[in-house]
């Protein structure tokens, strides 16, 4: 099963996401109709939206060949410029947390991006003189889940910007089924669908999910996974019936004990939790706020009083049993 590929390698198999698929679909065929290749393209979203199976499908559908790196690989200007030299013509060169590229490195790309040339420094000192080489016409796809560390220089240079949204239950719904079908997995609507509510908004965790259901199936000896088997599962993980898990109430509950409901900032709530404030950013939080659970404001992060409600349903009052 886990060699399997599940992503979509056409934009027609690509779920979710339509007002980017409807444009993009455009840019695809004109490019494609000159014979030139694609505009640079700017994903920003959310982990797990899909920016990575994005950039495979416009690959695939240019007919290119697909170079993959990060921003945090590319830590020296001759890295970059090793990977821009082996391009050929249309190529699609895919730069996963392009956010974290060193600044050195990131202005090797404006020539790159704006003219197809490769400025090499040759020599060092007074002597040190700029050899300019031509590039290949290539397209840079860029993915960032913090769009607001960009570089305005950087940003300015994708012609094509997209923000992938947080998918409904009806396309998390398709994605599993989808997924089910690659990997061989017999699943039911209702089955397929107790995975979908708990999915927060994300492919992602939503195929994560149905492989953890699959791996329970397996144990039970169960071939056709169905609701009942996929609460099973599900409340074995401690996922409640929105998705919010274990660290998501510790968190909620850590605000309403140790800080009243707060205010109180990141970096003190991290400290609290032993845990990263950038995971607790780009992880927790967008969900629970979604739920309208927290919010942050210009003092902190605090709850709102639909926490309150969501814990006294569960028998829970100001994060204590009653």
């Amino acid at each position: 099963m886990a060699n399997v590929e599940i992503r979509p390698k056409n934009l027609a198999d690509y779920i979710g996401q339509e007002d980017v698929k409807r444009e993009l679909s455009v840019y695809l065929k004109a490019a494609k109709a000159r014979g030139e290749a694609l505009d640079h393209v700017l994903l920003t979203g959310f982990p797990g939206l899909g920016k990575t199976t994005l950039a495979h499908i416009i690959a695939h559908e240019l007919g290119s060949k697909l170079h993959v790196t990060s921003g945090a690989a590319l830590e020296r200007p001759g890295d970059l410029a090793a990977i821009l030299s082996s391009l050929s013509e249309r190529d699609v060169l895919f730069v996963d947390e392009i956010h974290r590229l060193p600044s050195s490195v990131e202005e090797i790309l404006y020539p790159a991006m704006e003219d197809f040339k490769l400025d090499i420094v040759v020599g060092k000192g007074p002597g040190a003189r700029i050899l300019r080489l031509s590039l290949p016409r290539f397209t840079l796809v860029g993915a960032t889940t913090r769009s607001g560390l960009l570089s305005a220089p950087l940003r300015d240079r994708f012609g094509i910007t997209f923000k992938l949204d947080f998918y409904n239950e009806e396309e998390l719904l398709a994605i599993v089924l989808q997924t089910a079908k690659a990997l061989d997995i017999e699943i039911d609507r209702e089955g397929a669908l107790e995975i979908a509510k708990r999915s927060r908004g994300t492919p992602r965790i939503a195929n994560r999910l149905l492989k953890r259901v699959v791996d329970f199936a397996c144990v039970e000896k169960v071939e056709i996974i169905t609701r009942e088997l996929a609460r099973k599962a599900l409340s074995l993980m401690d996922l409640d019936d929105i998705g919010l898990g274990p660290f998501d109430r510790k968190l909620l509950k850590v605000i309403m004990e140790k800080f009243d409901g707060g205010p109180v900032g990141l970096d003190t709530l991290a400290t609290a939790l032993c845990e990263d404030p950038r995971t607790l950013e780009d992880v927790y939080e967008p969900f629970l706020i979604r739920l309208g659970f927290i919010r942050r404001t210009k003092r902190g992060r605090v709850i709102t009083n639909r926490t309150y409600e969501y814990f006294a349903k569960r028998g829970i009052s100001h994060g204590k049993l009653f």
